[in-house]
């Protein structure tokens, strides 16, 4: 299955290409798909969190790719990268409204 991982690993490249992207914004990052990007208070702390949790992520993601590398087509250890995957979407959220509640201006 190394096409598979090959794959996963362009995702996880393209993850990381978020969080460049955000790291070099100058503008605060919006982070939900059409959802205009928060008034903060220090947009370039601001920006370098978010790059992070980017990074932290795509970094996951790609270790939880490797059983691509071992399993066979149709093996049912393909439900870790599964299973994983949503759980550390999950995790990405709730560490986002981490670091919105602590750059977001007040009122917002």
């Amino acid at each position: 299955m190394i096409p598979g991982f090959v794959i996963w690993s362009a995702v996880a490249l393209l993850l990381v290409g978020v969080g460049v992207w955000a790291l070099r914004s100058r503008k605060p990052v919006g982070f939900f798909a059409g959802v205009e990007a928060p008034k903060v208070t220090d947009v370039r702390k601001y920006n370098r969190a978010v790059a992070v949790l980017w990074f932290v992520y795509a970094a996951l993601f790609e270790l939880l790719g490797i059983p691509f590398l071992f399993l066979k087509q149709n093996s049912a250890g393909f439900l870790l990268p599964v299973l994983g995957t949503a759980a550390i979407s999950i995790g990405l959220m709730i560490a986002y409204q981490h670091i919105l509640r602590r750059y977001q201006q007040p009122n917002q």
